[in-house]
């Protein structure tokens, strides 16, 4: 089975839907990932782009939503596809995924990490051995999150970037699945 005919998971009790999103969602999908980072972070207008774009991922990235039962967006992650290696960043075995992003109106419900186990559950259905990430320097709530869940930094495998003008340290987290 591909991961594009990868059936939803089923619903918990609380009705909550994990499932590849629908090109129709993707300006809402960008809008509540755009909501939940600025409700956290400052958001520089290059990074802003990215997050609102969401249809510019979908050539190398799988879009994957959480909704509630009555079919509204509260989060979504972006799981990279099978054969892409970020530019030979990612060590063989390891499944890739960003952009993990719960709405500031769905928060304190475990969203994020039900998101974050669904991803690993593609990793152990896709044959990886290793789940990773990267997180930038200032996201501490989301480090807490991955740290919570068994992720751990790799300060080796951390990269430097300039956003507009301000450097920043983006920590790369992995975890065995």
């Amino acid at each position: 089975m591909s991961a594009t005919e990868t059936a939803p998971t089923t619903p918990r009790d609380d009705g909550l839907v994990i499932r590849l999103a629908d090109p129709a969602e993707y300006a809402a999908i960008g809008e509540l990932s755009y909501a939940a980072y600025r409700n956290d972070y400052t958001i520089s207008d290059g990074y802003r782009a990215q997050l609102l774009d969401t249809a510019a991922r979908t050539d190398e990235y799988e879009i994957w939503v959480a909704a509630d039962a009555d079919g509204t967006l509260v989060g979504t992650v972006s799981i990279l596809r099978d054969g892409y290696d970020l530019g030979g960043a990612l060590r063989a075995g390891e499944l890739y995924f960003r952009l993990l992003a719960v709405s500031p109106d769905a928060r304190r419900r475990g969203i994020g990490a039900r998101l974050t186990a669904f991803t690993l559950d593609e990793a152990r259905r896709r044959g990886y051995r290793v789940v990773a990430l990267n997180s930038g320097e200032h996201m501490t709530g989301a480090h807490a999150l991955y740290t919570s869940l068994g992720f751990v930094a790799d300060p080796e495998r951390d990269i430097h970037i300039h956003d507009d003008g301000q450097a920043i340290t983006v920590h790369l987290f992995t975890r065995e699945v």
